[in-house]
């Protein structure tokens, strides 16, 4: 993988190629993203199309939220701020209820999807292949955000340590998710030296409450998860605290990003980003249901800055984020 990280003379780039005349996708700055995309400004994200005519303005905006749990529980969760979003755009919103990273990442890529909310994970090969511009993040009241992977197994396991998963199984989600997946075998192999397949049996849920239900119901003997969707579901009563053990708790990670694709007109992304930070909480759907995992409003913050321990764990991986 490689990152785009010098932004030596950026200003003069600009200059040097506004001069030189208008920048298409086969001799622009891009850094990791695909082919299609231009990054004159560094900042890692698609920039919007100079064109015009290459700027959409839909009249319905689709909105699709990270698939952690049932996207049913989310379509509610979500109304009030759609409705807010219809407000502050004048557009017919529709939320799109995907079942899987792949699926919403090819529906931003196939120009199906306008907003979301990718998982951490997913976000820098939505960022790479489907032009995502990411731009905020969930936060509590204070100001505090993220979550942290938890390896988590059941009492009576007989797991007490991390150690214990050799010669066992152990549950991930998607390989595209960072608590799921990622950051446990970036984690698993640097300080433990527990490899897939070599030390232990990898098995995939699908999804967070997949892996959450599975050990709680004794399916699966371990599972690596997002301790955030753990407490939703314990505030839901889906689960008790006690139906899990946490054996492992990592570094804080960022949490879902949200933005919009790369090519929308300029004012509807401003008008977007707008409901975003214009929204307020108090007594909506959508605090329902985050505030069971501490959040209460919407954050500003860069994918470049807020990613970079993502991208570091995904060259551990030694993830590529080529589209296909």
């Amino acid at each position: 993988m490689r990152i785009a990280t010098s932004l030596l003379s950026g200003a003069a780039l600009v200059l040097a190629m506004a001069a030189a005349g208008p920048v298409t996708a086969q001799d622009c700055p891009r850094g990791d993203l695909d082919t299609r995309f231009c990054d004159v400004d560094g900042d890692l994200l698609a920039d919007t199309p100079t064109d015009p005519a290459e700027q959409l303005d839909p009249d319905t905006l689709i909105f699709a939220y990270t698939p952690v749990e049932d996207p049913a529980v989310y379509k509610a969760a979500w109304s009030d701020f759609l409705s807010h979003l219809e407000a502050e755009t004048g557009k017919t919103v529709v939320f799109f209820p995907v079942q899987n990273n792949a699926a919403q990442i090819e529906a931003m890529r196939s120009g199906r999807l306008h907003i979301a909310g990718f998982n951490t994970g997913s976000n820098p090969l939505a960022v790479n292949c489907a032009g995502f511009n990411p731009f905020t993040i969930m936060a509590s009241k204070d100001g505090n955000f993220g979550y942290e992977m938890e390896i988590i197994t059941y009492p009576g396991s007989g797991i007490e340590k991390v150690e214990d998963i050799k010669g066992k199984s152990l549950a991930f989600t998607s390989p595209t998710s960072n608590s799921g997946f990622k950051a446990p075998s970036a984690i698993l192999k640097s300080d433990f030296d527990l490899i897939p397949e070599r030390d232990f049996e990898p098995v995939y849920s699908g999804k967070h409450d997949n892996s959450i239900l599975g050990v709680a119901n004794k399916d699966y003997v371990a599972a690596s998860i997002a301790n955030s969707v753990k407490s939703r579901m314990i505030s839901r009563d889906v689960i008790k605290e006690d139906d899990v053990k946490v054996i492992y708790k990592s570094q804080t990670f960022p949490t879902t990003g949200f933005g919009t694709v790369y090519n929308l007109k300029p004012e509807l992304k401003e008008s977007i980003r707008n409901a975003f930070f214009s929204f307020e909480w108090e007594g909506t759907s959508l605090e329902a249901e985050f505030s069971k995992s501490n959040e209460g409003q919407f954050l500003e913050m860069t994918y470049q800055e807020f990613w970079d321990v993502i991208r570091k764990i995904d060259t551990a991986n030694g993830v590529s984020y080529a589209c296909e």
